[in-house]
């Protein structure tokens, strides 16, 4: 069943650089998402540094963002309590901002599944118990 995803890093690095070792897996994977793909401006911060020595990686970026591709859904603003809570409770993981945003868009965006590397994911949960969905690989 093709639907709508949140993105991480990972995948979103992965699919600008060709060089990465997730490359095909994530342009694969991408290829099933059918709904919106969905990101918070931490996931992007880290994409745009991890990608300014990926030829035109930046650029990539910044296209898929202008252009509806990858829309930015959350206000850390809004959501600041939230997110606390999560980066509380997951310290000895530990939890990034990114991934603490990530998980509370899980919990706003139910339908969505979380497309990452990040094993931490099948730790984390939503809504205080709930697993996450993920589009993560086997070997994660």
């Amino acid at each position: 069943m093709k639907r709508g995803a949140i993105i991480d890093t990972g995948p979103l690095v992965a699919i600008l650089n060709r060089n990465d070792e997730y490359h095909a897996w994530s342009v694969d994977q991408l290829k099933g998402i059918s709904g919106s793909l969905l990101t918070c401006e931490s996931v992007i911060s880290e994409a745009f540094f991890l990608l300014r020595k990926t030829r035109n990686g930046a650029d990539q970026l910044e296209i898929m963002l202008t252009k509806g591709v990858i829309i930015v859904e959350f206000s850390l603003h809004q959501e600041l309590k939230h997110v606390c809570k999560l980066l509380s409770k997951y310290r000895n993981v530990p939890m990034s901002l990114a991934d603490a945003c990530m998980v509370r868009m899980a919990e706003i965006h139910s339908k969505h599944r979380i497309f990452t590397l990040d094993s931490d994911f099948h730790i984390y949960r939503q809504n205080r118990n709930r697993p996450i969905s993920v589009v993560i690989p086997d070997d994660r």
